[in-house]
């Protein structure tokens, strides 16, 4: 609950770094990313990992990849949102720093500058996907609602979400992305590079998190751990939505019938994949855990797992 703080100099070596990994890594989206191509229509977008068509046996080889390509496309547009209030908050932030510590300024500022990059790419993915995909697709979320939403609750909770989706981010792409080889090589190397910049972003995030906690009280705290819950529940929310959405478009763009029973188990596990990818891998990577048991105390921390667990109970039955 009291974590060890460090001193403003070994603080602001740290800010250096981040700034040192985003010179070395920066790259462009069409020179570096795109490259002249288009998306592989005859491979998988998202890995079996993430998005559990292998727990569809009904599904042929040509309906679990479309399956993975509708998920593949929510998956990136669902990165493109979480960006928009993660560049907003970052850009608040920079106040703090801006007559203080400059390495910190520039850090914030590079990382707000990739967030918008990467909604951009984002953007380019989504389009790129929608010329050859059936009509009917629809991304549920309204970017800008879903950002003023988030970004009314206290920066506590929006950092800690914030951090949360920069790690899971890393572990998808480490665990799932990266080593599938039978992926779309385009979309393979859009989250490539992602990877490559959230990388330092990680670590800004908790700095940054770790700096607003030090600066409250215990009420504001709880009051951090409450909004915390909130957004949580509001990204559980989304999820489901884009999941019925993704199961329907689907179910009707596959070109044949399915069973009532078919039907019900695309819709519970496209639910339970979104549920994972988006709240639970996160919740459970350790390295996010670490930090947030140092941040709250143990009725708190509690308390957040006791929202978390019907969700974790559906992604793993």
């Amino acid at each position: 609950m009291n974590p060890t703080q460090e001193t403003p100099a070994a603080l602001s070596a740290r800010y250096a770094q981040c700034i040192e990994a985003s010179k070395r890594v920066r790259w462009d989206i069409e020179r570096d990313v795109i490259r002249g191509r288009c998306l592989d229509f005859g491979r998988k977008f998202l890995p079996d990992g993430l998005s559990r068509v292998g727990e569809l046996p009904f599904l042929s080889a040509d309906e679990a990849r479309f399956l993975s390509q509708v998920q593949g496309r929510s998956y990136a547009s669902m990165f493109s949102l979480v960006e928009r209030f993660i560049g907003a908050k970052t850009l608040e932030l920079t106040e703090g720093h801006r007559l203080g510590d400059a390495a910190a300024l520039e850090a914030l500022v590079r990382l707000a500058d990739e967030e918008i990059k990467h909604q951009a790419l984002f953007r380019r993915l989504e389009a790129m996907a929608g010329t050859q995909m059936p009509a009917g697709y629809r991304f549920v979320p309204d970017a800008n609602a879903v950002a003023r939403a988030v970004l009314s609750k206290c920066t506590w909770a929006v950092l800690a979400l914030t951090l949360d989706i920069e790690i899971f981010s890393l572990a998808h792409y480490r665990s799932s992305i990266d080593p599938e080889t039978e992926l779309c090589p385009l979309w393979k190397d859009v989250f490539l590079f992602h990877w490559k910049e959230e990388s330092q972003h990680a670590i800004l995030d908790e700095l940054e998190w770790r700096r607003e906690h030090a600066r409250l009280t215990d009420a504001e705290r709880e009051r951090g751990v409450d909004d915390l819950i909130a957004l949580m529940a509001a990204v559980d929310a989304t999820a489901q939505a884009q999941a019925r959405s993704d199961a329907d478009y689907f179910l009707a763009a596959a070109d044949r019938a399915w069973t009532r029973e078919e039907a019900a188990a695309v819709h519970d596990r496209v639910r339970a994949a979104y549920r994972w990818q988006y709240l639970v891998s996160g919740a459970q990577e350790p390295r996010f855990g670490e930090v947030l048991r140092e941040l709250t105390t143990p009725a708190q921390l509690k308390r957040i797992g006791r929202a978390l667990a019907p969700i974790v109970e559906q992604v793993s039955a």
